[in-house]
């Protein structure tokens, strides 16, 4: 497994490597084999090391991340749910967050973490990749839209601030108007946060590679134009509406042009600053803070006042 990553106080631990979904689009099954979890006392150990170097966030990372089966010393198997458990009671960690889930792993019990793990944060990252089910049939994705709209709406009565990003590919071989529009719709019934999105391009070795790619070049583009426009005025309400609420936020440096001001992540993923006195900043790096939203400065940052230290 990869060394884990290190950003100022924050981590990124791989847990697993792999994939045995086999989407039609996607090469990782071939290139990187079936999914392999580490043992949960592995896992554990790194992350304890982390934390006791300061490390205040933990980002659990896997192509397919929700589908950890990591063995335990007695030779039974830690599902992803167990696992967030065990790392939220690290001495230390105050924030845990993961990626890239898949929403056939994406079970109640994991769910139900976010009602009793305050540790995690109030931002999921659930790839659908299409609104429509005749896409997703074809991109062999075996689930229904149905299932993971109620899979987010179990998730928003448990968290209701919940906030949402997923990856779509526009343009995947047979998209007629009709689902595209489904897409659309997705978009705006879900209102997500952001997401990556592409153009479908061959991958060489998939099973869609061998698909008619009948959607043109023009089209592809021009659909992933208005599906963009609908999340990009998403993310710019969304961080409007921050204004005047609290946030939790990891405080992580001093701002390069301002010294007085400090900035870290909310939990949404937002950048926030607010100002501090310079000559005692060191006392507040690394600390997870509540900040009062004043100002908006950005569709990705937001200005804001130190209401109190929580951890």
């Amino acid at each position: 497994m990869p060394e884990p990553r290190v950003e100022g106080y924050k981590a990124f631990v791989s847990i697993m490597e792999g994939c045995s979904k086999y989407c039609s689009f996607c090469v990782v099954p071939y290139t990187r084999g079936e999914e392999l979890s580490r043992p949960l006392d592995d896992v554990l150990a790194e992350i304890d090391s982390l934390a006791a170097q300061g490390i205040r966030e933990i980002n659990l990372l896997g192509q397919n991340v929700n589908g950890y089966r990591g063995e335990k010393d007695d030779g039974s198997i830690c599902r992803f749910a167990e696992l967030l458990h065990y790392v939220s009671h690290v001495d230390g960690v105050e924030r845990i967050r993961y990626t890239t889930s898949h929403p056939l792993e994406f079970t109640d019990d994991i769910i139900d973490a976010y009602a009793q793990l305050p540790e995690l944060v109030s931002h999921l990252h659930l790839p659908v990749q299409s609104g429509s089910n005749a896409i997703l049939a074809a991109m062999k994705r075996n689930h229904t839209i149905d299932v993971y709209i109620d899979q987010i709406n179990k998730l928003k009565a448990i968290r209701p601030d919940i906030h949402l990003s997923s990856d779509f590919i526009i343009g995947f071989p047979g998209e007629t108007d009709e689902d595209f529009q489904d897409t659309l719709n997705l978009a705006k019934e879900l209102n997500f946060d952001h997401s990556y999105s592409f153009i479908y391009s061959k991958r060489p070795g998939t099973p869609a590679a061998e698909l008619p790619d009948d959607v043109s070049f023009t089209t592809k583009k021009a659909r992933l134009a208005e599906f963009q426009k609908v999340i990009v005025d998403s993310t710019l309400a969304k961080t409007h509406e921050m204004v005047g609420t609290t946030t939790r936020v990891l405080v992580e440096q001093v701002a390069n042009r301002h010294p007085d001001c400090l900035i870290g992540t909310a939990d949404n993923t937002r950048t926030v600053m607010f100002p501090y006195d310079p000559e005692r900043s060191d006392e507040l790096l690394g600390k997870i803070v509540s900040v009062r939203v004043t100002d908006f400065v950005s569709p990705h940052m937001v200005k804001g006042e130190l209401i109190e230290v929580l951890a």
